[in-house]
């Protein structure tokens, strides 16, 4: 599988729809073959009905729920734990990442070299915030590059199994703690 594309999310039942077209147009358009991982991080809307109507209609579009919020980084773990794809993307839900710097980031991962390409917009869409600038971040070795466009953080495979090995000394203890539903290939919820 080319694409695991990861969208931790909370109360974004309204954007999801148009979210998974755009991801699936964009995929569509450049034969990649892909899965989309949404964790839903307790959501207190419709969220959760929304992503296995959306894994009804497409597949590729896979679900975990918790049962309350824990937040971002537990959410995006969990979805880590769980890609299949060689190049992991991680997405906000609220449509302020535009799945149209897919193919851009992964031929900077597949033919450039890059392990990991991590950046955030200048400017947001949203009262939350007018001014974030690009950071460029150096660890463990890897090559990294800032992404020219607005984006979260972009892994390979690879990158994202060696932060998991890594992290486990830290993540045990939460780890047994996390409670979720999540979808089975078939459709149907595994708890």
């Amino acid at each position: 599988m080319d694409i695991s594309v990861v969208v931790p999310l909370y109360n974004e039942a309204e954007s999801l729809p148009e979210l998974a077209e755009w991801i699936e147009r964009v995929m569509k358009e450049n034969n990649f073959t892909y899965e989309v991982l949404m964790i839903n991080d307790g959501s207190t809307d419709n969220s959760w009905e929304v992503v296995k109507e959306l894994h009804e209609k497409n597949e590729n579009i896979k679900g975990v729920s918790f049962r309350r919020n824990y937040g971002k980084s537990p959410a995006l773990n969990t979805g880590f734990e769980r890609v299949q794809g060689d190049v992991v993307i991680t997405m906000d839900a609220d449509l302020q990442d535009s799945p149209d710097e897919i193919p851009h980031l992964y031929k900077m991962i597949t033919e450039e070299g890059y392990d990991l390409v991590s950046g955030w917009k200048k400017k947001r869409y949203d009262p939350k915030t007018n001014f974030l600038e690009f950071v460029l971040v150096i660890q463990n070795g890897c090559q990294f590059k800032e992404a020219l466009r607005p984006q979260n953080q972009n892994y390979s495979h690879q990158t994202v199994q060696r932060h998991s090995a890594q992290g486990e000394r830290h993540s045990q203890s939460s780890r047994l703690q996390l409670r979720f539903e999540g979808l089975s290939p078939r459709g149907g919820e595994a708890h």
